[in-house]
């Protein structure tokens, strides 16, 4: 029997991540999973966030596609249609910005970044406990 899933089309706007989030923890509880909850939303921010910014520093204003699904494993896919592709890079002390894959490289059981696809863009993916 598969598990509960979601897919959720929204705007580049951050206001959306809080959204997602939810919907992730909405997710988590009716797989009886809340354990995972902090790190999931923790995860789901910064992939979110890093999709959002990537289309609004590239002027793409296309619309973003979260889906996730547990199966026994929580997957969260976050596609884009920003040109570019995410790097982990070493952020500043003082920067802002530029520590979401280095989260997903410590907190995630596995993550990665799928160029392929029905649509152009690029998803990040991560999957959390198993």
């Amino acid at each position: 029997m598969p598990g509960p899933d979601f897919s959720i089309v929204f705007p580049p706007d951050p206001v959306w991540v809080r959204a997602i989030r939810e919907a992730v923890r909405t997710l988590l509880a009716a797989a009886g999973r809340a354990e995972l909850t902090d790190a999931a939303l923790l995860l789901t921010s910064e992939a979110v966030t890093n999709a959002v910014n990537a289309c609004r520093n590239t002027g793409c204003s296309l619309p973003l596609t979260v889906f996730g699904e547990y199966t026994g494993t929580l997957r969260v896919f976050v596609h884009d249609e920003a040109p570019g592709a995410h790097a982990v890079r070493a952020a500043a002390h003082d920067e802002e910005t530029g520590r979401g894959l280095a989260i997903l490289t410590g907190c995630a059981t596995d993550w990665g970044v799928c160029y392929q696809g029905p649509a152009p863009g690029k998803a990040i993916w991560f999957e959390l406990g198993g």
